[in-house]
């Protein structure tokens, strides 16, 4: 069942429903992103992006490798280290 309906007007704009704006939570001023997505289109507030935009960001679609807590905690260690090496 559709959320809501909006109709395009000559100049191609279209209104977005109060209830979309509620739902995305768009205020005056947001930008909004219009992607297509296996075929539909989606439009999405921008700023937010799903997990699996986000894993593909960060890791650039491929599996990282596990990590151990104590790996993980050296490589911390490491990174303060270097970044606070010439303070």
């Amino acid at each position: 069942m559709a959320l809501a309906q909006s109709k395009v007007t000559s100049q191609g704009q279209v209104s977005v429903p109060a209830a979309v704006r509620q739902r995305l939570g768009i205020r005056p001023g947001n930008v909004i992103q219009w992607d297509e997505v296996d075929g539909d289109i989606v439009v999405r507030r921008m700023g937010r992006f799903s997990s699996a935009d986000l894993h593909t960001a960060v890791f650039g679609g491929g599996t990282p490798k596990a990590k151990t807590l104590s790996q993980l905690k050296q490589g911390i260690r490491q990174k303060m280290k270097a970044r606070h090496a010439g303070h």
